[in-house]
């Protein structure tokens, strides 16, 4: 729907197509409605007790999760949504013992394939809390026979979509999907189970969730945990996603998204007035900052400098490759349909690095030298090094840059200890765009 109404607009002043800004600010408010209507209203339902209903709401409006990474199009956020809604179709099959709840289980096959197809890590939150079904389908077989069917047609349907959209083969739809379907999970499963693979996005102890991402996602909320209701569906749900997502090798605060509101919906406040008030103040002060933190500065710079190499083009900046390094992925679409060539280093290692960019560049003696981009934080010091050596051979022309960049994902106190960490990380935050060439005697 926003889509629509952006593209009549751009139509009725006149231009061919939607900006990727326009685009960009209108997926965000997608998402921030799609969060406050769908969030709210799934806690409404889950949490019964109006009281504690109402500081459920708070907690997870006030929280810096919610009003950050929830109005980002993540599929970590959409996965949140889709956490919560099985959840409560759950809840609504175990509620209601006499009946058949065939609605609510064709939704819940619905919503299980979606989330499957969204991210591979959707299972984990909801295998604990599936099995309280399991006496309900052998009472009830065709509330099972529901969500078998509704999760096999929208399982299809998402194959298809994925085929038609990323397969290439100029074979017709049906022939290809007989031949060669794209099934989104056991692509992602398959290089998941890499342990290369992921080591190029960081692997990380199995016990990274327990101690850094989960007080980074709830900080003083997980003081509350003490307080905890009683062990709801939200609470399993939670805690197992948790234990099951730690076995694997890469770790993410952003994996547990999900887990968020579940546990927010599901704690008390102290009775003490003291504790009760400190809390609070300790709550604020941690969103705020954290809400600067993750919704300004981390990775802040990817979305500007997307947009501005979309813009380049017209006005003659000669570099048609672009490499990215220690960013998280650019979004493609935001170049607005420009030719650019753009190459996603991950956390490649350094050396690695510079040697692909050197072999992108070529050589002078074969008359093939060009230019290429390189988007990098200005918390890497191997580019300093890099430069420095290469002074005679190569230049460095910095074109863009921002200072609203923080690359939270190469903090490394171990190596480099706590204030040389912070020195580097804060200190040199920013993004840059780099135009690399060799310097070659015939200019």
């Amino acid at each position: 729907m926003p889509m629509l109404v952006l593209q009549w607009v751009s139509t009725e002043t006149g231009k061919e197509a939607v900006a990727p800004r326009a685009i960009y600010y209108g997926l965000r408010l997608m998402m921030f409605i799609l969060s406050f209507v769908l969030e709210d209203w799934a806690i409404h339902e889950l949490v019964p007790s109006p009281r504690e209903r109402r500081l459920a709401v708070v907690l997870v409006a006030s929280s810096y999760v919610t009003w950050t990474y929830q109005t980002h199009t993540f599929s970590n956020s959409v996965e949140t949504l889709v956490v919560l809604w099985s959840i409560v179709m759950i809840q609504r099959i175990l509620d209601n013992k006499h009946r058949p709840s065939l609605l609510s289980s064709a939704l819940l096959g619905i919503f299980i394939a979606f989330g499957l197809f969204n991210r591979i890590t959707f299972p984990a939150f909801l295998l604990p809390p599936g099995c309280y079904l399991i006496p309900h389908f052998l009472r009830r077989p065709f509330s099972l026979l529901a969500l078998i069917s509704t999760f096999l047609l929208t399982s299809i349907l998402a194959i298809a979509v994925d085929t038609s959209f990323y397969h290439s083969s100029t074979d017709s739809l049906y022939q290809t999907l007989r031949t060669d379907p794209i099934i989104t999970p056991i692509n992602s499963l398959l290089y998941n189970a890499s342990t290369s693979n992921l080591s190029l996005h960081g692997l990380h102890p199995p016990y990274q969730h327990l101690v850094a991402s989960l007080p980074l996602l709830l900080g003083p909320a997980l003081f509350l945990l003490y307080y905890t209701r009683k062990f709801t569906l939200p609470i399993l749900s939670a805690f197992s996603a948790t234990i099951l997502l730690s076995l694997i090798p890469h770790q993410e605060p952003r994996f547990l998204l999900p887990a968020v509101p579940l546990i927010l919906s599901s704690v008390r406040l102290p009775k003490s007035r003291i504790l009760k008030r400190y809390w609070f103040g300790c709550w604020i002060i941690f969103n705020a900052v954290l809400g600067i933190l993750m919704g300004i500065y981390h990775q802040g710079g990817i979305v500007p400098a997307q947009l501005w190499l979309g813009q380049q083009q017209d006005h003659g900046f000669g570099t048609g490759e672009v490499f990215w390094w220690r960013t998280y992925s650019p979004p493609m679409w935001l170049l607005g349909g420009k030719e650019v060539v753009t190459v996603d280093l991950m956390g490649m290692k350094a050396e690695e690095m510079m040697e692909r960019v050197s072999g992108a560049i070529g050589s002078c003696e074969l008359k093939r030298s060009k230019s290429v981009g390189l988007v990098a934080p200005i918390s890497s010091t191997e580019l300093d090094n890099w430069r420095e050596r290469t002074a005679a051979q190569m230049v460095f022309e910095q074109v863009w840059m921002t200072k609203r960049h923080l690359n939270l994902d190469d903090l490394d106190f171990e190596k480099d200890g706590f204030w040389e960490t912070r020195k580097r990380v804060v200190g040199r935050r920013g993004l840059v765009v780099w135009r690399i060439g060799r310097l070659c005697e015939d200019g």
